[in-house]
C-alpha cells in the first residue's frame, strides 16, 4: 500500500521563493513586451474606433476621445461600406487573387521541392542555385518589363494577371523553403517506400505532402499575408480589378473626407489576414521551426 509522503514546509517555501525569484527576474522582459504590444495595437484600437464613429463625431476630435463612450459608435458605417461598390468589387477581386495566388505556388512549388530533394536529374544542383539566386530580384526592377509583357498578352488588369504576377515572385521563395523542409524528410522512410514500389506521384502525394503540412501552412500564411496587404503590384497592374489596399489609396486621395466609408474598410481588410493568422498560427509556428532539430 502506497504512502504519501508529505514535503516539508521548508521545501514548500523553498519552492514558493524560487518561483517569486523568476517571476521577478522575468518581470523587466514582460514590461518591454507588454509596452511592444500596446504600442502596436494603439493604431489599431484607433482605426477601429474612427470606424465606429459617424462623419460629425470624427471631424470634432481624435478618437481617444471616444475611447470611453460606445455610446457615441455606430455601426452604420459598416452598412454604408458595404453600399459601396468600388469597395465591395475591390474586395471580391482581393479574394479572388489571394486564393489563386497562394494555391497556384504552393502546388508548383511543392512539385519542385520534391524533385530538387529526392530526384537525381543532371544540374539539379545549379537549378537550385537558380532558385536562390531568383530571391534576390525585387520586384520593382521586373515592374516595367512585365508591363509591356502584360499589354502584348492581353493581362493588364485582370485577374489571371495579378494571380501570375504574385505567383511568378512567389515562386523562389516557396521552392526554397519546402525545399529544405522536404530534404529533413528520413530517407530510410522514402527508400522503403519506393521498395514497396510506390511511384514518384504516389510517394509524393502519401508521404511527403502529409508530412510538409506545416511547412506548406506556414507558406500559406506568408502568402496570403502578402498578396491581401499588396499595394504596388496591384496600383501597377490593375486599373478597374484594383485589390482592396489600392481602392482604399485611390478613394482616399480622391475623397479625403470620406471616413465613413474608408475607415471600416480599411479596418475590415485588416480584419480578415489577421484573424487567418490567429486561426493558423500553431502551423506558422511548426513550419518555422521545421529542420532546425534533426
Amino acid at each position: 500500500m502506497a504512502v504519501a509522503v508529505e514535503r516539508p514546509p521548508v521545501m514548500i517555501e523553498e519552492k514558493r521563493s524560487a518561483k517569486l525569484v523568476r517571476m521577478i527576474a522575468k518581470a523587466p522582459v514582460h514590461l518591454v513586451l507588454m509596452f511592444i504590444a500596446i504600442l502596436w495595437l494603439v493604431p489599431t484600437a484607433g482605426l477601429f474606433i474612427t470606424s465606429l464613429l459617424t462623419p460629425a463625431d470624427q471631424t470634432e476630435g481624435g478618437w481617444w476621445n471616444f475611447l470611453f463612450t460606445p455610446s457615441a459608435w455606430t455601426l452604420e458605417n459598416y452598412t454604408n461600406m458595404f453600399d459601396n461598390d468600388s469597395i465591395v468589387d475591390a474586395l471580391i477581386v482581393t479574394a479572388q487573387v489571394t486564393i489563386g495566388a497562394t494555391v497556384l505556388p504552393i502546388l508548383v512549388a511543392s512539385l519542385a521541392a520534391y524533385a530538387l530533394a529526392w530526384i537525381e536529374f543532371p544540374g539539379r544542383d545549379w537549378v537550385f542555385l537558380t532558385v536562390v539566386a531568383l530571391l534576390l530580384v525585387p520586384i520593382q526592377m521586373a515592374l516595367i518589363p512585365m508591363f509591356r509583357l502584360y499589354n502584348t498578352f492581353s493581362l493588364f488588369d485582370t485577374i489571371p494577371g495579378l494571380i501570375l504576377f504574385h505567383s511568378a515572385f512567389a515562386l523562389p521563395f516557396a521552392i526554397f523553403l519546402l525545399r529544405n523542409f522536404f530534404a529533413g524528410i528520413p530517407r530510410d522512410l522514402m527508400e522503403a517506400a519506393r521498395i514497396d514500389g510506390a511511384s514518384e506521384l504516389r510517394l509524393f502525394f502519401k508521404v511527403v505532402l502529409p508530412l510538409g503540412i506545416p511547412a506548406i501552412a506556414s507558406l500559406a500564411i506568408f502568402q496570403v499575408l502578402f498578396v491581401w496587404n499588396d499595394l504596388l503590384i496591384g496600383l501597377v497592374m490593375a486599373q478597374n480589378n484594383q485589390p482592396i489596399a489600392p481602392e482604399l489609396a485611390s478613394q482616399l486621395r480622391q475623397f479625403g473626407s470620406n471616413l465613413d466609408v474608408l475607415a471600416p474598410a480599411a479596418f475590415f481588410s485588416a480584419v480578415i489576414p489577421l484573424t487567418i493568422f490567429a486561426l493558423f498560427q500553431r502551423y506558422f509556428v511548426q513550419g518555422l521551426l521545421a529542420g532546425s532539430v534533426k
